[in-house]
């Protein structure tokens, strides 16, 4: 196989922005790509095929009540997404995507002394916003494999006596998975005063058996986290909707910093998504493991290494630099990922459709020579 082997932000506070506009602000930039007319876009992992009919039939009903506030239906949604997981309405925090329930537990768990841990790279959303806070942020190489290594981060963690740690799994942008025995040994292994928060906002593309989420701490009552979307697998990255799930007492401590509740619109799309049942994700994972497949087929003809993909991504090596690759991709149609130092060398890649991915792949090989 080609596998890869296994071995300025406090003076725009002073000037008024917001605390969640801060921490996304290098996001936003690192992906203000401008492609022409035609472009295919494989950059943001986002699900090509869309909100599902039902979903978007409920968001074209729901136009027509924009003008009321819809407050009373929020306890409908909180069940109907508390539902999908097994747990209570007080076990769940809905947020504008999983993003800002991110940044709820970084305002509520971190301090300029009690630090948020990662691996890294991984998702930056919260180790930023925890740095234009003036929070403490330890950032660890990821290990010879790609995951974190979770003992460091537990030692970590241990020496600042507590904090937040976080890991993002599948891990974003690398694609691959923590392994489920590593999160055992770090629930049990917890310090004092810390909290686990695990992004799993990619998890449901994940067709291996060593990892599982880990919805089943929060039943258990643990220090632990979890952050779904509904910005992947169920197509709705623009109606900007995500969760936390936790133990009622953590989820309490995170609400006082939510912006507010999301819109009606988003609300419907998401119950609407809900009540198709387990089937639909389902269908969506397999459609995308076929895809996902071929373009690792394509990348081993090419002899090109990747890292095992376990997202709705994948992470592969150039042996060119990205920052080349990537305008010149660009050039040709196709928007990749943006750069993910220190792997300046690799490109992440969406899974697309398979008109996209045939692009894509035409593109990369006239743009690599190979």
């Amino acid at each position: 196989m080609n596998r890869l082997s296994r071995r300025g932000f406090a003076g725009l506070v002073a000037a008024g922005f917001t605390e969640f506009a801060l921490a996304q602000k290098a996001a936003v930039d690192a992906m203000n790509v401008v492609g022409g007319k035609g472009t295919v876009w494989l950059n943001s992992n986002e699900f090509p095929e869309g909100p599902p009919q039902p979903a978007l039939q409920a968001i074209t009903r729901a136009g027509s009540e924009a003008n009321r506030y819809h407050f009373p239906e929020m306890p409908k949604f909180y069940q109907s997404v508390a539902s999908l997981e097994g747990l209570k309405s007080e076990q769940v925090l809905v947020g504008e995507g999983s993003t800002e329930t991110l940044h709820c537990a970084v305002e509520a768990f971190t301090s300029p002394k009690h630090p948020i841990i990662c691996g890294w790279p991984t998702f930056e959303s919260a180790p930023e916003l925890a740095a234009a806070q003036g929070h403490a942020v330890v950032k660890l190489p990821l290990t010879s494999n790609y995951t974190s290594d979770v003992k460091r981060l537990a030692a970590e963690a241990q020496k600042a006596g507590g904090g937040l740690i976080y890991i993002c799994n599948p891990n974003n942008p690398t694609g691959n998975i923590t392994p489920k025995q590593d999160i055992a040994w770090l629930v049990q292994n917890l310090p004092a005063n810390t909290v686990l928060m695990m992004d799993e906002a990619y998890l449901h593309f994940n067709t291996s058996s060593d990892t599982e989420s880990s919805i089943k701490y929060v039943k258990d009552g643990k220090n632990v986290i979890v952050m779904r979307t509904f910005s992947k697998i169920y197509g709705m990255a623009g109606l900007r909707v995500g969760y936390a799930a936790a133990r009622p007492d953590l989820i309490k401590k995170m609400e006082p910093f939510r912006n507010a509740i999301i819109s009606i619109v988003s609300a419907r799309g998401v119950m609407a998504a809900i009540d198709m049942g387990p089937k639909l994700v389902d269908e969506r994972r397999a459609k995308m493991v076929n895809t996902r497949n071929e373009l690792v087929s394509f990348l081993k003809q090419k002899k090109l290494n990747y890292i095992d993909p376990q997202a709705n991504f994948v992470m592969f090596d150039m042996k060119k630099d990205i920052k080349d690759v990537g305008p010149a991709m660009l050039a040709k149609g196709v928007a990749v990922g943006r750069p993910f130092p220190p792997y300046d060398k690799m490109m992440r890649i969406t899974i697309g459709t398979d008109a996209e991915m045939a692009k894509f792949r035409t593109a990369l090989s006239e743009v690599l020579g190979v």
